[in-house]
């Protein structure tokens, strides 16, 4: 037998407790050098997280107890959402969904549902519940729009990780954004922006043929146009105000730079226009029939229902501190249409500082963009008219030129002041990043001023109250005595946009059963046109009336008729009240004088139908 022929030996138990392979150890150093030279990134990011967790701390540890205080209907709202985008591991997946508003239903990409987000999060929401889901959610939006904001500053713009964490920390937790949290989470979950920005970035670099003798870099451009694409889809399911207001502030910026860098844009612009092109090309081809729905599909509206005029931002506004701060004041309220709408509000000292850095560091053609950038969406948050210290001046503002326009009339002139902080943001970065670079008093006094001027916005923690109790009914499932899994149960009263409470029931039991009626955004307006809720049915106007006032009707066949028909329109299975319900005592005698003697179910009682 040959030597090619020998058997390969047999390792003994001694070869077996050798050292590893020196390419093993070789490996695992590699892995901890990396972590060493990341530990101060993991530091900020844990701080960010720490910090977060802070600003939400009243809602645990018990988040099914506690509520926000200054916006619980739309938590009420998203929460129902999360549990209805949960069902979607369970292989219930649509765009228009019959849970709410029975039996017309609603188009979930008409309203503000979070998909992206609640699919992301089904398993928690399966098992710990939407309030978990709701209040992790509240405090990560948080934190992760911060972390990639330090990521983009400190990799794409290459600043030192004081000057980005220092940047982000306006980005993620300026006076907008804890506004935004008491119940906005498509609007504070804009951690993929920054990742937007990049692959934007990276497209422009790749277009640019300068120091290339082959010209543009054509599959990095084909790479960050696929990349584009593919975050552009998944933040129209997380929130699309985010994603208009961020292509708007990109668009400004990029014209904003290429008059202050001609010989980029002559270089640059046939690239990278074309990989724009092909990334929406790209979008839509993903993106076409989930518009369709939202637009033109079942219960769509092509409108925004909210007025521009009213939800616009005070001129003042902006060198006032928000009373969600330390330092703000409560009379700030009556600048902003409600608490969850401080999205301007930054203060003297932060402009003054802000202004100084953008002066100081504005020969760079980047500044400038940015600047040009911040100017036109502040101006634009003014709305049609501008307002200051509450009254209407009389001036038009530059979103008259906007106003009405499709798609545009959705977002909320308010909200262009968003894009703000993180422009602003960019702007502090940059003059930190340059003022630890040069000897000198710069090298102090810069960090130390932005850094004051971060403290004079520092938020306070988020408010919050006791959470009503569920009903017995509800949360020991003696529902499904009632109504079947996919049928329609009618609380009473009935669910509205003023008062949600009865959606907490479905969202307790995983959005099993359907719901007439409720808070949500459809096409009831005249000529289709977007409204909040639906009009109420007669038998349900007349519940909440009692509800309202605690006096029974007298009811005849005419009424008893009519619930007949309402009931048979719900498709509903069961009528429940509840013990908590107001006026309880009235709405039952109301209810038996409707339908007959009820049946006692747990805490509640019950009315049982047979739908079509």
């Amino acid at each position: 037998m040959t030597s090619a022929a020998r058997p390969a030996p047999v390792p003994g138990p001694d070869q077996a407790l050798r050292p590893a392979p020196p390419a093993v150890g070789a490996r695992l150093a590699r892995v901890l050098a990396a972590a060493r030279r990341h530990r101060a990134d993991l530091l900020v990011g844990l701080a960010y997280a720490g910090f977060a967790g802070w600003l939400t701390h009243r809602l645990w540890p018990a988040p099914g107890t506690r509520m926000l205080a200054l916006n619980p209907a739309d938590q009420t709202l998203y929460e129902w959402f999360l549990a209805l985008d949960a069902r979607a591991l369970r292989g219930d997946v649509s765009l228009v969904t019959d849970r709410l508003n029975a039996p017309d239903g609603v188009n979930l990409l008409a309203n503000t549902s979070v998909m992206a987000l609640g699919v992301l999060f089904a398993p928690v929401t399966l098992v710990f519940g939407a309030p978990v889901t709701f209040a992790l959610l509240v405090a990560g939006n948080l934190a992760g729009t911060a972390v990639a904001w330090y990521l983009l500053f400190s990799r794409v713009l290459g600043a030192r990780r004081l000057a980005a964490a220092l940047g982000a920390v306006l980005c993620g937790f300026g006076p907008g954004m804890v506004s935004q949290s008491n119940g906005h989470l498509h609007m504070t979950a804009q951690w993929l922006v920054p990742m937007i920005v990049w692959l934007v970035v990276r497209l422009l670099r790749a277009a640019d043929p300068a120091g290339r003798p082959d010209g543009p870099d054509r599959r990095r451009m084909a790479s960050s146009a696929v990349g584009l694409a593919a975050v552009v889809s998944v933040q129209v399911f997380v929130g699309e105000e985010v994603l208009f207001l961020t292509a708007l502030t990109l668009a400004v910026m990029a014209v904003g730079y290429g008059l202050a860098d001609r010989e980029l844009a002559r270089r640059a612009l046939p690239g990278f226009a074309g990989g724009l092109l092909c990334a929406a090309g790209l979008a839509l081809l993903v993106l076409a029939y989930p518009l369709w729905v939202q637009f033109a599909g079942p219960q769509g509206v092509a409108d925004g229902m909210f007025p521009a005029a009213y939800f616009s931002a005070d001129l003042t506004g902006w060198v006032r501190l928000s009373a969600l701060t330390v330092f703000g004041s409560p009379e700030s309220v009556r600048l902003t249409t409600g608490p969850a709408e401080f999205t301007t509000f930054l203060g003297w000292p932060l402009l003054l500082v802000a202004a100084g850095c953008a002066v100081w560091s504005g020969r760079r053609a980047l500044v400038r963009a940015i600047v040009a950038a911040a100017l036109v969406m502040a101006a634009l948050a003014l709305g049609p008219e501008v307002v200051a210290g509450g009254e209407r001046t009389g001036v038009p503002g530059p979103y008259a030129l906007l106003d009405g326009l499709p798609v545009v009339d959705g977002a909320l002139p308010t909200r262009f002041a968003l894009a703000v902080l993180p422009l602003v943001g960019a702007v502090l970065t940059l003059a930190v990043h340059r003022a630890l670079r040069e000897p000198g008093p710069a090298r102090r006094l810069v960090p130390l001023a932005v850094g004051a001027a971060l403290l004079s916005v520092f938020p306070t923690p988020l408010p919050t109250v006791d959470r009503p109790p569920l009903p017995e009914f509800v949360t020991g499932g003696h529902w499904r005595q009632c109504v079947r899994p996919g049928g329609v149960l009618v609380p009473v009263p009935t669910a509205t946009p003023r008062d949600p409470g009865p959606m907490r029931w479905a969202t307790a039991a995983g959005v099993e059963f359907g719901m007439p009626e409720g808070f949500f955004i459809g096409p009831y307006g005249r000529g289709g046109s977007a409204t909040m809720g639906t009009w109420q049915r007669p038998t349900s106007a007349l519940l909440a009336d009692v509800a309202r006032r605690g006096v029974p009707p007298a009811v005849g066949d005419g009424q008893r008729r009519q619930a007949a028909r309402d009931v048979a329109a719900w498709r509903a299975s069961c009528v429940a009240l509840t013990d908590d319900a107001p006026h309880a005592t009235a709405l039952r005698r109301t209810l038996e004088a409707l339908f007959g003697p009820g049946t006692r179910v747990a805490d509640a009682w019950t009315w049982r139908f047979s739908p079509a």
